[in-house]
């Protein structure tokens, strides 16, 4: 695919800016609550306290509700926990057994959060797939979704005929909870609810510092000090910024969506992509392939590129990595190969010490959650939402309970795990595993002998 006229975002490509910016932290204030973060975690935590009679719940974020992940991502609804499933069960199979659960309820959240505030972001309810780009990798496919039912967790396996997948994949394994939707248009669609409630909404208030004195948290913005009784964490990938978050809570990581330009309808018929499932494939560093209702392919990750220190920058995709990311939709896609890449942008993930969710708490007022791994668009609001449920009732779920972490540090394994000279050799790993299963010429081979059945 071509990148030639490539737009290089540094924002998002699902949707545009709010025109309603509200307005910044003026001056000095107290509340009973308030939540760090504008994102979907911090945007379902405020609005489950709102919803449970807490009136006095304050909302700080840097720039507008939706700014980050949570419009930048692939807008995949998971129903399964993200990672290798296969080193999870060797290192903590009784924490993978509460992500499996947590990980279907999570999906049928996000799933009541768009019917409850009507929210239209092209919601298909069509499973994700865990794609095979050959035989070998289909094994790991089927090992996968073996130790997936062994936790109590559900999914179909087949051939890509069998799955409706296009013709550059030999098959997987759909997960029976989720699909796939427009991001933007969901944060957009929160962001409104969130407004409509009695959370009092500061935009354009970055967070400087959080301080624990005396049974009240401090906050410091730039134009004000926001005193509050407790207070929640739900900045994912920033909350490294403050000295009070734990440890190694996770490692910042930046990853890469780009898009097509829109293609004709017959042309994607011709695909054979008749479940319109996305697909994340079982590489080291996954890549994901998804339609959208605009008639594009949006293809994200695929190599992600560490943040080394805080504050977090604002940046573009890498253009090298946008042409690797298009010679790959190119080899995946081959009768597309003509399509232009319109447009790419990406954002900070975090991922946690042992690649699953983990939530905690500072003190006896502190809240913090990190819920991302590469499968954070439900994950992140649903455990946010329990956060709420637990500040108000003083009782935890069982899924919340199954994550929940007081330690002051954690291990610093992802840290000295995601280097760039390690994640540089897992690209090149992937790449000599393709090269050497004939993943390249699967689609060529797979797409003629369609041809010629069609023929006949």
């Amino acid at each position: 695919m071509k990148t030639d006229g490539t737009k290089y975002l540094n924002f998002t490509g699902w949707y545009d800016r709010p025109d309603d910016l509200q307005p910044a932290v003026d001056g000095d204030l107290t509340c009973d609550i308030a939540v760090i973060g504008g994102g979907m975690g911090g945007m379902a935590t405020a609005l489950r306290l709102a919803e449970r009679g807490k009136d006095d719940v304050v909302l700080l974020e840097a720039e507008f509700c939706g700014f980050g992940s949570a419009s930048r991502n692939g807008g995949q609804i998971a129903g399964a926990p993200g990672g290798d499933l296969r080193m999870l069960a060797l290192t903590d199979p009784g924490k993978l057994k509460v992500m499996v659960k947590l990980a279907e309820n999570a999906g049928e959240y996000m799933e009541d959060l768009m019917k409850t505030h009507e929210i239209e972001c092209d919601y298909e309810a069509n499973g994700l797939v865990w794609g095979a780009v050959s035989p070998m990798m289909m094994l790991r496919v089927r090992t996968q979704a073996a130790i997936l039912r062994a936790c109590g967790g559900q999914g179909t396996l087949g051939t890509s005929e069998e799955l409706g997948l296009p013709a550059g994949f030999v098959g997987g394994m759909r997960e029976n909870v989720g699909g796939a939707l427009n991001p933007g248009k969901l944060a957009r669609g929160v962001r409104r609810a969130v407004l409509d409630s009695t959370v009092k909404v500061y935009e354009q208030s970055p967070v400087t510092d959080v301080r624990q004195t005396g049974g009240i948290v401090e906050l410091t913005t730039p134009r004000g000090t926001v005193r509050a009784n407790k207070v929640v964490l739900a900045t994912n990938a920033y909350s490294g910024e403050w000295d009070i978050t734990p440890k190694n809570l996770s490692v910042p990581m930046y990853v890469v969506e780009a898009e097509t330009e829109p293609i004709a309808p017959e042309r994607l018929a011709e695909l054979d992509w008749t479940s319109r499932s996305g697909i994340i494939t079982q590489h080291q560093l996954m890549t994901h392939y998804r339609l959208t209702a605009r008639n594009t392919i949006v293809c994200g990750v695929r190599r992600v590129e560490r943040g080394l220190s805080y504050p977090l920058p604002e940046r573009v995709p890498s253009p090298s990595l946008i042409k690797d990311m298009a010679k790959d939709l190119s080899d995946r896609f081959p009768t597309l190969s003509d399509v232009s890449i319109a447009q790419a942008w990406g954002g900070w993930i975090g991922f946690t010490s042992d690649w699953l969710s983990v939530a905690g708490q500072v003190g006896d007022n502190v809240y913090y959650a990190m819920s991302c791994n590469g499968h954070g668009l439900c994950q992140v609001p649903y455990v946010h939402k329990l956060i709420a449920d637990y500040i108000v009732d003083d009782q935890m779920h069982e899924d919340l309970a199954g994550i929940w972490s007081s330690a002051p540090k954690y291990p610093g394994t992802m840290a000295l795990v995601l280097q760039e000279p390690v994640i540089a050799l897992a690209w090149a790993a992937d790449r000599i595993g393709d090269y050497f299963s004939g993943s390249k010429s699967l689609a060529r081979r797979k797409l003629r002998r369609r041809s010629r059945r069609a023929i006949s």
